[in-house]
């Protein structure tokens, strides 16, 4: 009797992962996962370039949130792949970044030490209220207008950083905000890079992002903003950032950071929430308009953000780029396994993270004899941009026919740029929901977390400010 031979290395590998991944059930291949997740990583693999642009505002060293960053991105990735069977990656999350930076750290007044403990703990608290079911209950008790506005909103508050780094509006003291100087380099950086996005994004190739930063990157070399010294070296430290979150300084601050760590909590759960079933029926992964497996992602994402505490960066969460992936084939979690193992990639990236970071002082005068001085990062304000863009497309959900449900929305969307605080837009917008259907007679429609929150906010502006 001749003995079987024993399998290849590739066929024990094709093996495995289809066991692990179903992937004839799901009729898909490896190569075409593999492709689906090369796709998604070029589509949102910006996020290495611009999230340490954006927590090094807050003081954190830029070094170490690229690590950071590539290394929660990678976890999140395989998590979501390994253990829900999802096409679907994560990251620091475009939004989040942005509020620990420029609210927590900047209008609150939070260390960035105390704002990653923040961080931490929403994390803690998104996975351990899977144990009850909680995450759910939240998720259905905040009204669908309130959770599209929120996500309208975070597009709108990103969409004006993003024209003020690259100049294209500015401080005034007659009308608090005024159009830029446009003959100004960065703004011929940023309106360029944005043209390349924009016009890609509209033609719907991928890397539409990566190849308008390429962009604005070449034209500041070319215009003398910036230099670029290398591509690659060995990864930086991440001394600067890992294990510096402050619990003890966070408890301190008293009950101010009981909205912190909600606000986090809450972006968080909605963004990927939303990202998760937008992506899911794109993948026709529905099942009785249901998603099976979805709290095994939840839990993925929570862990990721108590781990992005850890080490130094801010909330992670679904990326809704996963879609390009999904158009490319990706049905399993090999597509965000292949995804996150891409991720790692930015451990190598510093030099190009500091020549995107490079950032142009501008001076400007506001009033009689005031002079503001303020920097401007017109490589990565493009990404802003376009990115509050696609955010903004949640507003055609909301009920605008419906007064107790459009004005509410309308504040949250509105007070959150007007503000530079998604924690004010959602304080408002959740009041003017609660009072609205008290008044109309329809407080039955009021959920009681939300009258709860409503309440708690109220008290807090009636306290506090």
């Amino acid at each position: 009797m001749t003995p079987r031979a024993a399998p290849s290395t590739a066929g024990w590998l094709a093996a495995t992962l289809e066991r692990r991944f179903a992937l004839a059930a799901a009729g898909t291949t490896v190569q075409r996962e593999v492709l689906a997740g090369l796709t998604t990583f070029l589509t949102m693999s910006y996020i290495l370039l611009v999230n340490p642009v954006i927590l090094g505002a807050a003081g954190m060293d830029r070094g170490a949130v690229l690590v950071a960053t590539s290394l929660t991105a990678a976890v999140a990735s395989v998590l979501i792949g390994v253990l829900a069977n999802y096409p679907i990656a994560g990251a620091p999350g475009m939004g989040h970044n942005a509020f620990f930076a420029f609210t927590v750290c900047g209008v609150l007044g939070y260390r960035w030490q105390e704002a990653l403990a923040a961080v931490f703990l929403s994390g803690v608290l998104f996975a351990a209220l899977a144990a009850v079911g909680f995450r759910s209950a939240i998720v259905d008790a905040v009204p669908t207008s309130l959770k599209h506005a929120i996500a309208a909103g975070i597009g709108l508050l990103i969409t004006l950083l993003g024209l003020e780094w690259g100049g294209i509006v500015r401080a005034s003291s007659a009308t608090l905000i005024e159009l830029g100087d446009l003959h100004s380099p960065a703004v011929a950086v940023a309106g360029i890079g944005f043209l390349v996005m924009a016009v890609l994004t509209a033609r719907r190739m991928r890397g539409a992002i990566l190849f308008g930063l390429a962009s604005a990157l070449v034209t500041a070399w070319w215009l003398g903003l910036t230099r670029i010294d290398g591509l690659v070296q060995l990864p930086p430290a991440l001394a600067p950032t890992a294990f510096h979150m402050d619990l003890t300084g966070l408890m301190a601050r008293g009950l101010g950071i009981l909205t912190v760590v909600f606000v986090f909590f809450l972006t968080d759960l909605f963004d990927t929430v939303g990202t998760l079933v937008g992506v899911g029926a794109q993948a026709g992964l529905l099942q009785g308009g249901r998603l099976p497996r979805a709290e095994r992602a939840l839990l993925a994402d929570a862990l990721a953000t108590a781990l992005a505490g850890i080490l130094g960066t801010s909330t992670v969460t679904a990326y809704v780029e996963s879609a390009a992936g999904v158009a490319a084939g990706g049905r399993t979690g090999l597509t965000a396994v292949t995804t996150g193992l891409l991720m790692l990639s930015g451990l190598f990236l510093l030099p190009i993270v500091q020549t995107v970071s490079a950032s142009v002082p501008v001076v400007w005068s506001v009033g009689t004899g005031t002079q503001l001085t303020f920097l401007q990062y017109p490589i990565v304000a493009p990404a802003l941009v376009l990115v509050g863009t696609f955010m903004l497309s949640a507003v055609r959900e909301i009920t605008w026919d419906d007064p107790t449900e459009a004005i509410p929305a309308f504040l949250t969307l509105v007070l959150m740029p007007a503000t530079f605080s998604i924690t004010e837009g959602i304080a408002f917008g959740f009041v003017a929901y609660a009072g609205l259907k008290l008044a109309a007679g329809r407080v039955r429609e009021v959920h009681w977390i939300v009258a709860v929150f409503a309440l708690l906010f109220l008290l807090r502006y009636v306290l506090l400010q």
